[in-house]
């Protein structure tokens, strides 16, 4: 699963990070930034991180996160 953070669109509620703090972090404005990497916008997510993952992303009330199952 391919997971895409879009920093423009984050609105700084914390949301993805309180129900996935393995994949998203954020910065010191409190912007979306990915835990492994807070340079990349996307990442492959591992399957036992997936459930988490999905979760922040209906979680996101602005769609700051995108998801690709393919």
């Amino acid at each position: 699963m391919l997971c895409k953070i879009i920093p423009e669109k984050c609105i700084a509620c914390g949301l993805c990070q309180v129900y996935a703090p393995e994949i998203f972090d954020y910065n010191d404005d409190g912007i979306v930034l990915l835990t492994k990497d807070h340079e990349a916008l996307q990442e492959f997510i591992p399957e036992n991180q997936k459930d988490h993952a999905l979760l922040a992303y209906r979680k996101c009330p602005v769609r700051a996160i995108e998801i690709n199952e393919k």
